[in-house]
């Protein structure tokens, strides 16, 4: 890994991904855990091995992306892969869709812009990626999920974070509740978002801070519940 590099943030900053959602997206992303692998291994926070072949492939990036919210639950964290030849250049991309990876390249790469960037959608309210927004269209839940389903999921708390942040009997009703005021409906259409370097952590640092934001999240809601205010208020 090189996260140790003075120069990981930067390296990481260039190339990842330019981002597109929907206009009517209510959540945006908090934080981006980085890692940068050079020889092949297990990503530190997806199920999957990485190849650095040597080769192709010199290294690869990983960009884990953390939201508090996902329209069907809170906890979200979603992952782009940059692979990078010996030399530098990128040579693919993957990115994460309900649990499994799509190649982050659509075909006739019409996701790479004239400077090399590559685009990918994101799913309104779902934050899956794809490199071509059609994807979407074919999902039976699309508009179910940020309409009726809103909620339905309550609070999301992976293996990985197992017992350190969803320790409230209440906390999935409260989530439910919360998310509940979030319902919208999707435009269809779609706008860039900004990245900032300042929003790129190494892994390790933002898998610490995940557990702090959730366990204080949790806490206002309850806090909201118990004064007989709505928890439906916007206070991410």
């Amino acid at each position: 890994m090189l996260v140790n590099n003075v120069n990981w943030r930067e390296l990481a900053f260039h190339h990842i991904p330019r981002m597109l959602i929907d206009e009517h997206e209510p959540f945006r992303p908090i934080r981006v855990g980085v890692t940068v692998l050079t020889e092949t291994g297990p990503s530190p926070s997806f199920k999957r091995m990485l190849l650095v072949d040597g080769e192709r492939v010199g290294s690869v990036i990983e960009y884990a992306v953390y939201w508090d919210y996902d329209i069907t639950h809170l906890y979200d964290l979603e992952h782009m892969w940059i692979f990078l030849s010996p030399q530098g250049a990128v040579v693919d991309c993957e990115a994460s869709f309900h649990g499994r990876y799509l190649k982050g390249i659509a075909p006739g790469k019409t996701n790479v812009g004239p400077d090399g960037r590559i685009s990918l959608y994101c799913q309104p309210g779902k934050h899956a990626f794809s490199p071509i927004r059609e994807m979407f269209e074919l999902l039976p839940d699309l508009h179910l999920a940020t309409g009726a389903h809103a909620g339905k999921d309550g609070v999301l708390e992976p293996d990985m974070l197992h017992g350190m942040y969803k320790t409230l009997p209440e906390a999935d009703a409260l989530a439910t509740e919360h998310l509940r005021g979030f319902q919208f409906n999707i435009a269809g259409t779609y706008c860039p978002f900004e990245w900032s370097l300042d929003m790129l952590v190494t892994w390790e640092e933002l898998k610490r801070e995940i557990p702090i934001r959730m366990r204080d999240l949790l806490k206002r809601l309850h806090e909201l519940k118990q004064s007989g205010s709505s928890v439906q208020e916007a206070i991410h």
